[in-house]
């Protein structure tokens, strides 16, 4: 299936929500629900994992590994952490969706990562749901 994704979808990233099979199946969810058109990784990750422009694809994984399916990139920006608006923590569509729950959840994500500061650059991605795989 992943050769045949990549064919259809040149130059996509196959990857997985969060850091472990539990979130990734839980904000998979969120996106296939239609509540999750919004994510953000640190700067840093984004410069190492060389992600796709604005029109870009991505093959998002389940817990399981597993294509579960396609979104597209549709709107992308820089912004430090201590920015991030409540609009913006509610697109993301994860917990309450409020500022507070986006704040405290990503400064635990971010720490487990390996680095966290108010001040730290993020890349916010808004995205559209385009194929479900499963």
């Amino acid at each position: 299936m992943r050769i045949v994704l990549a064919d259809r979808y040149p130059g996509a990233q196959f990857w997985a929500f969060g850091d472990g099979a539990e979130m990734a199946d839980t904000l998979l969810a969120l996106v296939l629900r239609g509540e999750k058109t919004a994510s953000c990784c640190s700067y840093t990750a984004f410069r190492q994992d060389g992600a796709p422009a604005v029109g870009g694809y991505h093959v998002i994984l389940d817990g399981a590994d597993n294509p579960a399916c396609v979104i597209r990139t549709v709107a992308q920006r820089l912004v430090r952490y201590c920015d991030v608006t409540a609009d913006m923590a509610a697109l993301e569509g994860e917990g309450d969706k409020s500022l507070d729950y986006w704040r405290a959840a990503h400064r635990d994500f971010f720490q487990r990562e390996g680095g966290f500061s108010p001040e730290m650059l993020l890349v916010f991605e808004q995205f559209t749901l385009i194929e479900r795989l499963q």
